[in-house]
């Protein structure tokens, strides 16, 4: 089961990202479904984590962790750049997004 962590640090941000959630659940089973596993948007567990302090390098932050399927450590790059611009159109008001999509066995 795929996790998300979406991190930000302007709380004015949260409604939009609470609102993007369902739809990113299923954008991302979407893009992590593969020959090995078809992933559902229940499958997939979404968290917002408001950050105190400096260092981010994005305005939001998206960790994804899932298992490590050869389709997608193949194409990782790609899954991260379509889950950025999927947001970015969802919502252009949520400035900088980076994504880091963890595969581990």
């Amino acid at each position: 089961m795929p996790t998300v962590n979406i991190f930000y640090q302007d709380t004015e941000q949260e409604p939009k990202l609470a609102a993007l959630t369902s739809q990113l659940k299923e954008y991302i089973a979407q893009e992590l479904t593969c020959d090995d596993i078809k992933l559902t948007p229940k499958e997939v567990s979404v968290r917002l984590v408001h950050v105190h302090g400096d260092g981010m390098l994005g305005s939001i932050e998206i960790e994804i962790t899932a298992h490590a399927f050869a389709e997608r450590v193949k194409q990782q790059d790609q899954i991260c750049l379509n889950i950025v611009n999927y947001v970015k159109k969802q919502g252009s008001s949520l400035g900088e997004v980076k994504v880091w999509l963890i595969l581990s066995q």
